[in-house]
């Protein structure tokens, strides 16, 4: 059988009991033909890049599955057909992740591994242009240079 990851994103206004219940509700139907769900994680409630159909912020839900392609497209017809699921994406892997997925974690994500705990730029050196004392003094838009 084949694996997938399926992510679908919720309306804004369900509870999170209703999360739960459509993300149930996937999992019977890939049971149900004989397909195996190995993991469901909830992200929680987050911003959208944009409006989809009105709604800013959407519930995101995310079921790695082990199952025959045919398991997938009715997968996907249901979730199609359900009017609480605003946007919905199915990906073949190679394998699935053991443990948490990266969306669940926030510590590696909080800091980027390029640059120190204070933000500097490590061993890059200093960015082109030199310095800030290299150019001189600011002025403010407004203000007219001396001499004129």
């Amino acid at each position: 059988m084949a694996l997938y990851e399926h992510v679908f994103l919720a309306r804004q206004d369900l509870a999170q009991a209703q999360v739960d219940a459509l993300a149930e509700t996937a999992t019977k139907i890939v049971e149900d033909l004989q397909g195996k769900v190995t993991k469901v994680e909830t992200w929680g409630l987050r911003s959208l890049a944009y409006k989809i159909a009105k709604n800013r912020k959407a519930h995101y839900v995310m079921l790695n599955i082990d199952a025959p392609a045919g398991v997938v497209a009715e997968l996907e017809r249901q979730t199609q057909i359900n009017e609480d699921v605003i946007r919905y994406m199915t990906v073949k892997v190679d394998e699935l992740e053991g443990g948490p997925s990266v969306m669940m974690r926030k510590q590696e994500r909080s800091e980027r591994g390029d640059r120190g705990p204070r933000g500097d730029r490590g061993d890059r050196g200093p960015r082109e242009g030199g310095s800030r004392e290299d150019r001189g003094p600011r002025r403010d838009r407004d203000e007219a240079p001396a001499g004129e």
